[in-house]
């Protein structure tokens, strides 16, 4: 329950938590820290995906998986060994380096993880949550 404080200081409100309320203890794990980053002036602003959980950061903006997959992947693995199915992946960077982080938080969360995806037209983000092993059907 969230507590509403008034502004008379006498009285509050207790309310249930709202959609855009989410699990204070999640943790986005942002993929590649925004380029422009070091100097101050990020390409794009993802304090939005804040109301998710706690930002952290795992790659530096110009991380590289071309000349040395090895060191990256290591950090990667550090960086996501304490994943939980509670926590988001917030996919930036190198289309390579996404994919290798999301099969590590694969590996890590049994197939089970968030997404968070950017709606462009709504410009705010909405939650997917992904199960590789489900057994559905396709609709052709």
């Amino acid at each position: 329950m969230r507590k509403i404080q008034r502004a008379d200081n006498f009285s509050s409100i207790e309310c249930a938590p709202t959609p855009d309320t989410h699990n204070p203890e999640a943790v986005v794990h942002v993929i590649q820290e925004i380029p422009g980053t070091k100097e101050g002036r990020p390409k794009i602003n993802i304090m939005g995906a804040s109301a998710y959980g706690k930002l952290k950061f795992l790659l530096p903006e110009l991380s590289q998986i071309i000349f040395s997959p090895g060191p990256l992947i290591y950090k990667l693995r550090q960086g996501l060994k304490n994943i939980s199915t509670r926590d988001y992946l917030l996919l930036t960077g190198d289309p390579a380096i996404i994919g290798v982080a999301c099969s590590i938080v694969s590996e890590n969360t049994n197939g089970k993880f968030n997404l968070l995806k950017w709606d462009k037209q709504e410009r705010k983000y909405y939650p997917i949550e992904i199960n590789l092993h489900e057994k559905g059907e396709i609709n052709d």
